[in-house]
């Protein structure tokens, strides 16, 4: 499920491959020049969780010339919200700014609706926030289109 070679745009390959435990630091750099943040405890909890207590590990990376440039992480979820068929839920999309529009996201993304089909897992879910633009119509492009449903929230109050 992994070693799969796409030519970015440009023409330079990457190698989707999955995820490994070595990829900690590389993930923290690239979410921190996305997002200004050092996020080190936030992935190692990601990592645990797509290695050691998922039952199906589908997160994966992307690699040009050996430098991770890219990631991709997930489950898959049986029962979702009172729905009986597994669902694969993407929580996290990165590509490092260099290599943004360069077909690194849509390389990834092929290889993950690859693995799911081979799974036999039919949907593919995720969440955007609303002012993504950028992200919004990625997901366009790759097929996402909305779901009858509705996420509700509310605040729960600090003191009774």
């Amino acid at each position: 499920m992994d070693g799969e070679r796409n030519g970015l745009n440009g023409g330079e390959p990457a190698t989707v491959r999955a995820l490994r435990e070595g990829d900690l630091s590389r993930l923290v750099r690239v979410d921190a020049a996305i997002t200004g943040r050092t996020r080190t405890m936030w992935y190692e909890r990601k990592l645990r969780h797509a290695y050691e207590e998922a039952d199906i590990a589908i997160s994966l990376g992307a690699e040009c010339d050996g430098l991770l440039v890219g990631a991709l992480m997930g489950s898959v979820r049986y029962g979702e919200f009172g729905l009986p068929e597994p669902v694969a839920v993407l929580d996290t999309v990165l590509v490092d700014p260099p290599f943004a529009r360069r077909g690194v996201a849509r390389a990834m993304l092929d290889q993950l609706l690859t693995n799911l089909r081979a799974l036999r897992v039919s949907r593919l879910r995720t969440e955007v926030a609303w002012d993504e633009h950028e992200l919004l119509g990625f997901f366009a492009r790759a097929g996402f289109v909305p779901v009858p449903r509705l996420v509700l929230e509310r605040e729960v109050p600090c003191e009774p």
